[in-house]
């Protein structure tokens, strides 16, 4: 991001907190469906990949612990943040990413379960049902890089939201879409994967998470 883009932001209230960089890598929730795995990566690819994930808080930092606030005003900042959002979620190979993971506590996430799918901008989402049947599947995390736990959510669920522009959405949504705009929402209100886990569970994603960072670390 370039300064002048920085500057945009803070005059417009999307002031993000300085953070270190990171070249750890990981994808949110899933990688983009059939996207090849890190060590398969071209070098342009990684390089736009790393990139994009330096940008995103990693645990630790205090941001991922708080709730973010409600958006009031849809304009051309939010807009710009929406496609900055979507950018890097791309650059990345996720498939969802929750402002807060930028450090913006604006209520506002993006998504794109598969390739073939519009980006998806959520302002001010809240679930308004869930379904009875429960589905656990594996999960990882930008801000958890290494992590990958089982996670068991409602396979099914029907969001009201905002899109950038101020409209109305309600959203119904199963299978892995429902999966992504949970947890988004999750990083909205401060809660990570881990909290959704077993203890023992959380032990070995922590083991996971030191075990990739000594890897990154000696390369």
């Amino acid at each position: 991001m370039s300064t002048g883009e920085s500057a945009r932001e803070r005059q417009a209230g999307f002031e993000e907190l300085p953070s270190p960089v990171s070249e750890d890598a990981d994808v949110e929730v899933e990688r983009e469906q059939d996207a090849p795995e890190p060590a398969e990566l071209d070098a342009e690819t990684r390089e736009r990949r790393d990139r994009a994930l330096a940008h995103v808080r990693k645990l630790g930092d205090p941001v991922l612990r708080a709730s973010a606030v409600p958006v009031e005003r849809f304009d051309e900042p939010l807009r710009r943040e929406v496609e900055r959002m979507g950018k890097l979620m791309h650059d990345a190979l996720g498939v969802g990413l929750a402002a807060t993971q930028l450090g913006v506590l604006h209520r506002v996430l993006v998504y794109r379960a598969y390739p073939e799918d519009s980006l998806t901008a959520l302002v001010n989402p809240v679930i308004e049902w869930r379904s009875d049947e429960l589905e656990a599947a594996e999960e990882g995390c930008l801000s958890l890089p290494g992590v990958h736990v089982e996670v068991e959510r409602p396979a099914s669920v029907r969001v009201r939201a905002r899109d950038e522009h101020g409209e109305e959405l309600e959203i119904e949504a199963e299978g892995l879409p429902a999966r992504v705009i949970q947890h988004e929402i999750d990083h909205l209100d401060g809660v990570l994967i881990l909290d959704r886990v077993s203890r023992e569970a959380r032990k070995e994603a922590m083991r996971a998470m030191r075990e990739a960072q000594e890897t990154a670390s000696a390369v």
